[in-house]
């Protein structure tokens, strides 16, 4: 068991070490999983890796007013309300900007099934509004995230992605 979890920690670091310096600061937390199925460490760092680079596609996606970028990285509810939001920021003619500056991450359940995996995210993130070429202003976020990740075809997509304010 000591061996996994130093397999898994390893794993995880290498994930987080792939990041260039302007990129977050990326915390996963050992897994407290409870239930029939065991989580390989493959899953999991594929899940980390998957839901941070969600969070690449989902500022491109706000920056540019583009909710097709959403495509490769969000499924059912959460697209829809990212969609939604760019629709809206469109029609008022503004673009947000977001730069997520660290993350820390924790796996709270696997599905029997393996057909989801829920995280729970502390995040801290600041988010720019801009209109025709004008900052409106940047506000520092901190926030936990609820995320459910699915499999598809070649990776884990956010399908809940729901905020709870600190």
């Amino acid at each position: 068991m000591m061996m996994r979890r130093l397999i898994l920690a390893s794993a995880f670091a290498a994930a987080c070490s792939a990041f260039a310096a302007d990129e977050p600061t990326v915390h996963v937390q050992q897994p407290h999983l409870q239930g029939p199925r065991e989580l390989q460490d493959q899953t999991a760092k594929a899940v980390v890796q998957d839901y941070l680079d969600s969070w690449k596609s989902m500022s491109k996606a706000l920056d540019q007013n583009r909710p097709d970028l959403l495509d490769r990285d969000f499924v059912g509810a959460a697209k829809d309300k990212l969609t939604a939001t760019i629709k809206q920021q469109n029609a008022a003619g503004v673009h947000s900007t977001y730069h997520d500056r660290s993350h820390d991450v924790q796996i709270l359940f696997y599905s029997p099934e393996g057909l989801s995996i829920q995280l729970a995210d502390n995040v801290q993130y600041d988010v720019q509004l801009t209109k025709d070429g004008k900052s409106l202003g940047t506000q520092q976020v901190t926030t936990r995230y609820i995320v459910v990740l699915t499999p598809s075809e070649v990776r884990w997509r956010v399908r809940i992605f729901q905020s709870e304010a600190q």
